[in-house]
């Protein structure tokens, strides 16, 4: 009796505080998503790249032109040192995960990257054929 007493006043007090699925401060209808983002281009950025240190040659970075939905958003990516084949990447899709300066999405092997958003623009409008 007193178990099942106890029971009824666990799920009682359960259900008055629902359990929160997301991170405190955030609105589950606002919180980010991933979603299909286009590379369109990918081309050496002008002028960046980082010297060359005793362990490590000189790395090129990067400008990607990623379409997500109506927009193109420019990124500077800084490939990790030996990196290589990304440059070939344009006409693929990614899943990205676009926030207000950074924009995330996992490498070939599935490792986390991100990179900082440089410009953005609306997409060009689709041709009818």
């Amino acid at each position: 009796m007193v178990l099942s007493l106890l029971t009824v006043a666990i799920i009682s007090a359960a259900s008055a505080f629902p359990v929160q699925s997301t991170p405190q401060g955030q609105q589950s209808s606002s919180s980010p998503q991933y979603q299909s983002g286009l590379i369109l281009e990918v081309k050496e950025h002008p002028g960046a790249e980082i010297p060359a240190t005793e362990k490590t040659p000189p790395i090129k970075r990067y400008d990607i032109s990623v379409q997500v939905k109506d927009v193109v958003y420019v990124i500077l990516f800084t490939p990790r040192p030996g990196m290589h084949g990304f440059q070939t990447l344009a006409g693929m899709d990614i899943l990205v995960l676009v926030q207000e300066k950074s924009m995330y999405f996992n490498d070939i092997l599935g490792r986390s990257m991100s990179a900082p958003i440089i410009s953005q623009h609306p997409a060009a409008p689709k041709q009818k054929q």
